[in-house]
């Protein structure tokens, strides 16, 4: 994903001690994580155009978005520990996500109008479906020196979550909405501490969240037809839902409580040595920006409408292409082929810093 490097973070205070010292180099932990995060994240919005899914299909992807996304944003905090506002810092996080945003909304938009919509508007301010993700982690990254400063910062960044849950009025530029509700998992990303992932890796708590995951599926089957998946997307308020705007202050709260304990649990079960999908975690960013290619060419394509999707070994085999398509879009080859426009450098654009 965006930014993720799986290099040992540094710390936001040279003089704040870290429980455990940097793992040296990559760490094949947070990118077997990050690999399987995007699986799932390319599963879940397979799952999106399946007509008449059914229940169980619908239990899975509520499961899923509980913490899919979060778990991203999490990592993605606790790699943001050490950004602050230096100019070298501050021109990688512009060619890092907001040039590879601006050349996937203009990608998008003339995929669109290419296949058959001729009238798609361009419109930078309102990102494209997936798109979202980008200027809202140029965002908080941003607002890390604050975070970094602030008392009780994961309490502070959820009554921002709150308020903006409650509040209808938000406009829809660059989804803010969805920034600030999504705000505390980056923020408590900030917070934590490579013992904090020692410790969700010990084998007691692995076989714990065996027992958490099954309720957690029992309730996402119970909650399936009594709620909306909307919450889980966190582009609406409450009233936007049809509820009272003091209920999305209270659903902040539960669905963070319920993402953090389903992310340590996915956290726990991921591999900590070397494997095959390693190398891939490292090329989640192009997994995430082109898979939705794919996704919305099948459903121009009207993939989604066959009758074979409809069937539950259709399902099967929609989300096992998922992840097979997913996983060669994090190949080295497609990141040797993309890397100028999804990880530009840039010097050339950039002023020579003046000599000392």
């Amino acid at each position: 994903m965006p930014s993720l490097t799986s290099r040992a973070p540094e710390p936001a205070d040279a003089g704040a001690p870290l429980t455990a010292p940097p793992r040296p180099g990559r760490d094949p932990y947070f990118d077997n994580a990050k690999y399987l995060a995007i699986v799932l994240v390319a599963m879940g919005h397979s799952w999106e155009p399946l007509p008449g899914s059914g229940r169980l299909v619908e239990t899975l992807y509520t499961f899923v978005y509980t913490f899919h996304m979060p778990v991203f944003i999490l990592i993605a905090g606790y790699f943001s520990r050490g950004f602050d506002l230096r100019p070298d810092r501050v021109w990688k996080l512009v060619t890092g996500l907001v040039v590879p945003y601006a050349v996937f909304e203009i990608a998008y938009t003339l995929f669109e109008r290419l296949t058959g919509t001729p009238d798609f508007p361009l419109s930078p301010m309102t990102p494209y479906w997936l798109l979202w993700f980008l200027p809202a982690l140029f965002l908080w990254r941003l607002t890390t020196p604050f975070w970094q400063t602030v008392r009780w910062p994961v309490a502070v960044s959820l009554v921002v979550a709150a308020m903006g849950a409650v509040t209808s009025n938000i406009g829809g530029d660059l989804q803010l909405q969805r920034i600030l509700q999504f705000l505390p998992f980056y923020v408590l990303g900030l917070r934590l501490r490579p013992a904090h992932f020692d410790f969700v890796r010990r084998r007691a708590v692995r076989f714990a969240s065996v027992p958490v995951c099954l309720v957690a599926l029992a309730a996402a089957y119970w909650a399936v037809p009594r709620t909306t998946t909307s919450w889980f997307f966190r582009r609406y308020g409450a009233e936007q839902l049809g509820e009272p705007a003091w209920t999305g202050a209270v659903v902040t709260l539960l669905l963070f409580g319920c993402a953090v304990v389903l992310s340590a649990c996915f956290l726990a079960w991921v591999p900590n040595r070397r494997l095959w999908m390693t190398a891939l975690g490292a090329g989640t960013l192009y997994g995430y920006l082109l898979h939705g290619f794919v996704v919305k060419g099948a459903v121009k394509l009207h993939v989604f409408d066959a009758a074979v999707v409809s069937t539950p070994a259709g399902r099967v085999l929609v989300s096992v292409v998922a992840a097979v398509v997913v996983t060669l879009l994090c190949t080295p080859p497609v990141r040797r082929v993309l890397r100028y426009v999804v990880e530009p450098r840039l010097d050339w654009a950039r002023k020579p810093e003046p000599a000392s």
